[in-house]
């Protein structure tokens, strides 16, 4: 095979990006905006000795699923890979995405356990509560938006779909006051210039809205007249930030953040528990989501008030305060400070929750701290990063065996490569796949083992 080469190719699959996957030759080909089913008339774009990438020339037969993708920078933005598809036909393919991940990674735990239709969303749109960005100029005109996938050059979006309707409101409103006042801007070439970023968090159930201005350095010229008129986009707006990043770099905050107008934080609730946000501080991005995320978290932990629970990997808290009704005693750990202290406020801030305490440091270290002082949990829940859960982590796990184990993962190819070690003394009941970002090639899943006899 060779980079422009033009062939018929059927799309058998999936890929965990999104994009479809067909056999040439026993060559894997990669082909961006395929569906499963589609035949199609591809040109070679890349060729190395694992895999090929194309693109589509023509769709010969197209799949009852496509659809034409309702976002008008789609196929340049990259933030979303499967608007092409039908919400139903994405929901089978994230499943799909799943059972992939098994075949590869942990073939015995495919063929035996449970993976479930995934759960969706009613409205699979606007579901996303916070918005970050990117500020540029061109010359006179200010864009705020994302760069298309794979460049520097920035989209400017009105109107992102999949975000809250208010955060694309106030985000192009914002930047419009931001070219009215003729307020330097950054330049990513020269990295010159002042506003970077700006970030748009509301509640989806206080209705509370927190607007923050990333920028190089502290100085804000007009300043009074910039807040005011900020103030003015929507009665929504509580909290006007600044946060200042310095540094050349694609992280959006810098460590500093300022007040300009209003609260620290914009105050939310997730079910039944509360909790104030501030400009940095972690939040799921889709709060409706998220309750059945943690609602098949706590079917899957079976708690009957009478057990210790683990919350590793532990964030902000989120989890084990889910869990706390149900338990004897909740235990989260986690290896960023800030989050512990969120997490240490959260439960503070919430009644019945004394029960509930949290610990910095790695989760396998206070498992074997613990274990030294007779303490042994029921059940551990764990909601690691992408990179799955550390070697020494499961190795504890194993050593001190509670009698469940829940795992929510981001990531199906490492949750399939820890669950095929955790195998080894736990069976894996069943593998619940949750959408928690439509419209993207993302699939959650959470699931339950339990010790073996």
């Amino acid at each position: 095979m060779e980079v422009g080469q033009k062939f018929p190719l059927t799309i058998k699959r999936l890929g965990i990006n999104g994009e479809g996957v067909g056999f040439y030759k026993r060559n894997v080909v990669f082909v961006k905006g395929a569906i499963p089913g589609e035949e199609v008339t591809v040109k070679l774009t890349k060729v190395s000795p694992k895999f090929a990438e194309a693109e589509i020339l023509a769709i010969r037969k197209a799949s009852e699923f496509r659809q034409e993708a309702p976002c008008p920078v789609y196929s340049e933005c990259g933030g979303c890979q499967l608007q092409h598809m039908t919400y139903d036909a994405q929901l089978m393919n994230k499943r799909d995405i799943v059972v992939q991940a098994f075949e590869k990674y942990a073939k015995e735990i495919g063929q035996t356990a449970e993976i479930r239709p995934t759960i969706g969303m009613d409205n699979p749109w606007h579901y996303r509560n916070k918005s970050q960005f990117q500020v540029r100029k061109e010359g006179k005109r200010v864009y705020a938006g994302l760069f298309a996938e794979g460049t520097n050059q920035l989209l400017n979006i009105n109107d992102c779909l999949v975000q809250h309707p208010v955060t694309s409101k106030i985000t192009v409103a914002t930047r419009k006051i931001l070219q009215k006042l003729n307020i330097p801007i950054y330049d990513g070439k020269t990295l010159n210039g002042l506003v970077r970023t700006i970030v748009v968090r509301t509640g989806m159930r206080s209705g509370e809205t927190q607007v923050c201005l990333v920028t190089t350095r502290r100085e804000l010229p007009h300043k009074e007249e910039l807040i005011e008129r900020i103030k003015k986009i929507d009665p929504s707006i509580v909290s006007i930030t600044q946060n200042v990043n310095r540094e050349k770099t694609s992280l959006i905050f810098g460590p500093e953040t300022f007040i300009l107008d209003g609260k620290e934080a914009i105050h939310e609730k997730l079910g039944e528990f509360a909790f104030d946000l501030s400009t940095r501080a972690f939040f799921q991005l889709n709060p409706e989501q998220t309750v059945h995320l943690y609602n098949e978290i706590k079917k899957a932990a079976a708690l009957t008030g009478k057990e210790n629970v683990v919350d590793a990997y532990c964030g902000v808290g989120t989890i084990g305060m889910w869990l706390a009704e149900g338990a004897r005693e909740v235990r989260g750990m986690d290896n960023v400070d800030e989050a512990i202290a969120d997490a240490k406020y959260n439960a503070r801030t919430n009644d019945n929750l004394q029960h509930v305490r949290f610990f910095p440091g790695s989760a396998d270290k206070w498992l074997f701290r613990w274990s030294k002082e007779d303490y042994r949990p029921d059940v551990i829940c764990v909601d690691p990063p992408r990179t799955g859960l550390e070697p020494g982590f499961i190795r504890t796990v194993l050593k001190i065996k509670p009698k469940r184990f829940v795992y929510t993962s981001c990531n199906p190819s490492t949750l399939a490569r820890d669950l095929k070690e955790l195998s080894k003394s736990y069976n894996v009941e069943y593998i619940q796949p949750v959408d928690m970002f439509p419209q993207t090639a993302q699939v959650e899943c959470v699931v339950k083992l339990t010790l073996k006899k």
